[in-house]
């Protein structure tokens, strides 16, 4: 009888002023059968989330990260990187550098739980996760929202609404629908869409400019790029809901408020553009029901289990 083959994943355990230590111990006894993952934490913080919402689980203590040789399914198995500073950014971002690392060597998915933007941003210039491994990794990514449904690529991505206007040129978004093609997703990430949509910015496409031109730029750009199907507008996204369907939306919300919706918290953040696949739960650190045992599992289950 042939070895059960194990998915291997490595974990950023991120902020821990959140559910995502809880997330990951309700989830240890669906996982343990089929899934194998390193923590990449101060194992302190750990240890005294733990102790509040009274879990039984106990630490095992990785020395060598790259190999699972010391991996132990009866517990949560971490490679310790101790906090040093004060600051909290400092150490959440020296653990991202070391799990980034780890899996540029293995080719491993590292699974980044939630953080609070806000910390990393009154200290550096932090856009998101996405963007930040990329600056990391030097080269281009993207972030795919990838669901049961439907998927979305956000255009632009963390930028103040106010601003989005001044994203789209045509310069801009030939580099984008450029770029995005080059990284030829099903070869790397297995994943294949049908039919690929574009947003409208504007109510209605812009009703034939007299709302603005942002969406005459668009429609030039995208009629140059044989996979985009058709620019739409987005309140008719409804209406082509597959889960083989793309959809490029122009900012943030537009694309991720149906995307959370419809998706039903089983919807994942995968980065594109990396030597590794970052995956992510799609959604955030929910400090409002820290402790009270109400987070939902399923986004972080499917970046366990795909």
């Amino acid at each position: 009888m042939q070895n059960k083959v194990f998915k291997k994943k490595y974990i950023f355990l991120g902020d821990c002023n959140s559910i995502n230590i809880e997330i990951i111990c309700k989830s240890f006894n669906r996982l343990k059968k089929h899934t194998k993952y390193i923590i990449i934490c101060d194992s302190h913080e750990l240890k005294t989330y733990i102790s509040k919402i009274k879990s039984k689980l106990k630490i095992n203590y990785i020395n060598d990260p790259l190999n699972f040789n010391e991996y132990n399914k009866s517990c949560l198995n971490v490679f310790e990187i101790k906090n040093q500073k004060v600051k909290k950014y400092i150490n959440l971002i020296n653990q991202l550098k070391i799990a980034n690392n780890i899996s540029n060597s293995t080719k491993r998915d590292l699974i980044t739980m939630p953080i609070d933007k806000s910390i990393f941003k009154e200290h550096i210039d932090f856009t998101g996760l996405s963007e930040y491994l990329g600056k990391l990794n030097n080269t281009k990514t993207f972030m795919l929202m990838y669901g049961e449904k439907f998927s979305v690529i956000p255009y632009t991505t963390h930028v103040n609404p106010k601003n989005i206007y001044k994203k789209i040129s045509r310069s801009s978004l030939t580099l984008f629908l450029k770029s995005l093609i080059e990284l030829n997703i099903y070869k790397v990430y297995g994943i294949s869409f049908n039919k690929v949509f574009f947003l409208c910015y504007n109510p209605h496409c812009g009703e034939k400019g007299t709302l603005g031109n942002e969406d005459i730029k668009i429609s030039k750009v995208i009629n140059k790029f044989k996979y985009v199907n058709d620019l739409i507008p987005a309140d008719s996204l409804y209406n082509f809901l597959n889960k083989k369907t793309l959809f490029i939306s122009c900012y943030h919300d537009q694309g991720l408020i149906p995307f959370k919706i419809l998706n039903e918290n089983k919807g994942i953040n995968m980065t594109l553009g990396l030597k590794y696949r970052r995956l992510s739960p799609a959604h955030g650190t929910a400090k409002d029901i820290k402790f009270k045992n109400k987070a939902n599992i399923n986004s972080y289950i499917k970046c366990m289990k795909i």
